[in-house]
């Protein structure tokens, strides 16, 4: 087993997924030329695959552009849980929309998951899947009566459930309710199939492709960063945060967050099942089959992005769970994901404004992108293929639902206003020579804030903290050495590259002074 570090207990050196250790992915050349195809879809993670394997399959001709390398976004660093149980959410959803709506989104994540299941087993597809019960714990009255309301919401939905009061860890809990039959898997395994059917059958993918906007005319055009074209009947923004969004302005209407994962070896044989808490902080355990060995795969800690405390704090409270409650013996790879809200907490998945039909979006997932992203695919294929779907309502990313919208809509941008002038008075008195070897402060070079960060050989990378988004000022995250915006959860690396949108630019790089 491949990890980075050099003691048993020792925290890894790097953020490194298991997902992307274990598996060995494909590469692809970077688009140099204008091109022509039916469909361009900006993205690789699990929606852009699935749609384009979706459309490759029904003749399409499809181009594929990655920013990066594909497959090591947000899907690369999933807790990889294939289910409809998405927290406690379906009693809330019913006070909301009402039953018919929540058991669509239900029914969305169910057909995902047989989808899924179908491909895996029609393909053999080798890719440790396994059926599993999910559980949502709790160790707060607070949260014994939302599991009581929740159980009632799976009676009324249909939904194959029931409530217990026991789970086969050690670890404080009152009550849990239970999901039956949800399925796990290895996501990049399963995905890299996907990807050699793509390529195999005439579809394209580039990396280290960057698309910037979309122009529309005759047919919508998706430019890229090195001033090439793809021109389509059809643009898919399956970048996380839209690459594109029209004038449907997604970051007041979305909130990014950024959670953690842990995987350990522990004395301990494990049980079976997937779990989450429902209070906070999140706990999130599952397990995945190694060489024949148990890896437990342990999770959360969410935050927004680029507030709170130290990120490798965040590492260290999961260490602290899985040595207390896990009988952890060996720490073995660490990551962490950033995924996006919606005010209603449903995804959008559809047409990115009503005036342009051609230019589609999917976002928003909460943390819940193996079903979600699988739901996007399915979608999105049928609106291009012009099918019925009867998830395209529930889903339109023009939809608007005054409760809870409003309320969300006025908190979300409240924080962002506030950390907005935070960032602009904030006061440093760091010197640059006080900066040590793989740290980072917040200087003022000729009154300007500035990020600088030492490596570990000594080298000091200086980039100008303000985001190229809005305008907010960026703050360091220890945990994965990046430059995170409070705001609206752009990242950029130490030499300023976006890592991850809604910014389209890089941060400045700033001279070093000595």
């Amino acid at each position: 087993m491949v990890n980075n570090k050099n003691n048993s207990n020792e925290v890894p050196q790097f953020p490194e997924p298991y997902w992307r250790e274990s598996v060995k992915l494909p590469n692809f050349r970077k688009l140099t030329k204008n091109i022509h195809v039916d469909v361009g879809i900006v993205g690789g993670g699990i929606t852009g695959i699935t749609t384009a394997y979706l459309l490759v399959k029904q003749g399409y001709k499809v181009a594929l552009l990655e920013a990066g390398e594909i497959l090591n976004g947000t899907t690369g660093h999933t807790t990889a849980k294939i289910t409809a149980q998405h927290g406690l959410i379906y009693d809330e959803f019913i006070q909301h929309f009402g039953e018919e709506k929540a058991k669509l989104y239900y029914e969305s994540s169910m057909d995902a998951l047989k989808f899924i299941e179908n491909r895996i087993t029609e393909d053999n597809i080798s890719c440790d899947f396994s059926h599993q019960d999910a559980y949502v714990y709790t160790n707060s009255d607070k949260y014994v009566s939302k599991i009581n309301s929740e159980m009632k919401a799976y009676d009324k939905l249909g939904i194959d459930g029931e409530t217990t009061d026991t789970i086969p860890f050690d670890i404080p809990m009152k009550s849990a309710i239970v999901m039956k039959n949800q399925a796990q898997f290895h996501p990049l395994q399963y995905l890299k199939h996907l990807v050699e059917y793509i390529t195999d059958n005439g579809g394209e993918i580039y990396e280290h492709t960057t698309a910037t906007d979309v122009e529309n005319g005759d047919h919508p055009h998706i430019l890229t960063a090195d001033g090439y074209r793809v021109t389509c009947n059809y643009v898919v923004a399956a970048s996380h945060f839209p690459f594109y969004g029209g004038e449907g302005y997604y970051f007041s209407r979305m909130y990014p967050d950024r959670s953690y994962l842990i995987a350990i070896k522990s004395n301990k044989t494990y049980p079976g099942g997937m779990y989450i808490s429902a209070e906070q902080p999140t706990r999130s355990i599952r397990s995945t089959s190694v060489d024949g060995e148990e890896l437990w795969i342990v999770g959360g800690e969410r935050h927004k992005t680029g507030q709170g405390k130290s990120t490798m704090d965040h590492y260290d409270a999961l260490k602290q769970f899985a040595e207390s409650h896990l009988d952890m013996n060996e720490y073995l790879y660490r990551w962490s994901a950033q995924d996006l809200t919606t005010l209603d907490k449903l995804p959008c998945i559809g047409a990115v404004t009503e005036d342009q039909p051609e230019v589609l979006i999917a976002t928003g997932y909460r943390k819940w992108g193996m079903t979600n992203g699988t739901s996007a695919a399915l979608v999105l294929a049928d609106i291009i293929s012009k099918k019925d779907n009867p998830y395209i309502k529930l889903f339109s990313p023009s939809r608007f639902q005054a409760d809870p919208d409003i309320k969300k809509f006025i908190q979300i941008n409240a924080d962002v206003s506030k950390h907005m002038i935070k960032g602009k008075l904030e006061y440093t008195s760091n010197k640059i020579e006080d900066v040590e070897n793989d740290e980072a402060k917040i200087v003022r070079l000729n009154g300007k804030r500035t990020g600088v960060y030492r490596d570990k050989d000594g080298k000091a990378h200086l980039v100008d903290t303000t985001c190229t988004h809005m305008g907010c000022e960026v703050n360091w995250n220890d945990g994965d050495r990046t430059w995170d915006c409070p705001c609206h959860g752009s990242r950029f690396s130490i030499s300023g590259d976006v890592i991850e949108g809604p910014a389209k630019k890089p941060i400045k790089i700033v001279n070093d002074p000595s």
